[in-house]
């Protein structure tokens, strides 16, 4: 009797150490109530803070749809980009919402979801060098500076790239983007969403924006390692709001419009 309900003891004890395994960051949200996620809300039109103070943007609305469905509040939670994948490894937040692009580096240290968009670098150039650079690889040499946000792909795309060029990056974009308009950088790279709007916005007519993306970079959510129940509710919410319209509605306020400018001002 006694082995027998050593047995049973030890049977116990494995599976409540399945069942807390298998909890992840989905589950402890619905728990407390509340879904925490870092960001770091510079990037344009995914997450940026308007003239209120207030965090918005097209993933920031991915987010509220998100935390509606799980029936919690959501927290944005500010971080530097430079630090927020130590941060939710070190318990900070509960998933990181960032345009953060999926790649095979971060994918060693971070489980990913599926892509919520799929996006590419591009470049912001100094208007008078309007013909004499067509693509990032007439940068690849020591006669230019080139500029990016630290921390991002944008700086790991100028270092591998365009390695003969002078780099300096920033902790932010606009910083980054204003050494350009200031002449003192003759390119910025960054994702597409971004520079498409900076063109206009903070380029004071001294940028030419380069549209084509020489990059292929998916935008996902990224959580702790093994964290697989999580992912599989993420997923099958993208999936959802795919296809009952909230994708496309999200997607256009930020993409199709810019009526939102205007509260950034």
């Amino acid at each position: 009797m006694k082995k027998y309900l050593s047995m049973l003891l030890v049977g116990v004890t494995a599976l409540v150490a399945v069942n807390a395994a298998q909890a992840g960051a989905i589950d402890d949200a619905v728990k407390r109530g509340t879904l925490k996620v870092g960001m770091d809300p510079t990037y344009m039109p995914f997450e940026m803070t308007n003239k209120r103070g207030e965090i918005i943007g097209f993933e920031v609305d991915l987010l509220k749809a998100m935390s509606k469905a799980m029936g919690v509040k959501l927290e944005l939670v500010s971080t530097g980009y430079d630090g927020i994948i130590p941060a939710l490894l070190t318990d900070k937040f509960d998933m990181i919402g960032s345009g953060m692009t999926l790649t095979q580096e971060r994918n060693l240290r971070l489980n990913f979801s599926e892509p919520f968009i799929v996006v590419g670098q591009t470049l912001l150039i100094r208007k008078e060098l309007e013909g004499t650079i067509t693509s990032y690889k007439d940068l690849n040499t020591a006669d230019y500076r080139i500029t990016s946000k630290l921390g991002t792909t944008g700086e790991l795309v100028a270092k591998k790239l365009i390695a003969k060029a002078k780099y300096h990056g920033y902790d932010n974009e606009q910083e980054a983007v204003l050494d350009v308009v200031n002449g003192k950088a003759d390119a910025f790279i960054y994702d597409a969403p971004y520079n498409v709007v900076a063109v206009n916005k903070v380029g004071n007519g001294k940028l030419v924006f380069l549209d084509k993306p020489f990059t292929y970079e998916p935008l996902a959510f990224g959580l702790k390692k093994g964290d697989y129940d999580s992912i599989n509710f993420i997923n099958n919410f993208l999936h959802q709001i795919h296809e009952d319209g909230t994708y496309d509605r999200i997607h256009d306020k930020w993409f199709k419009s810019t009526e939102w400018l205007k509260d950034m001002e």
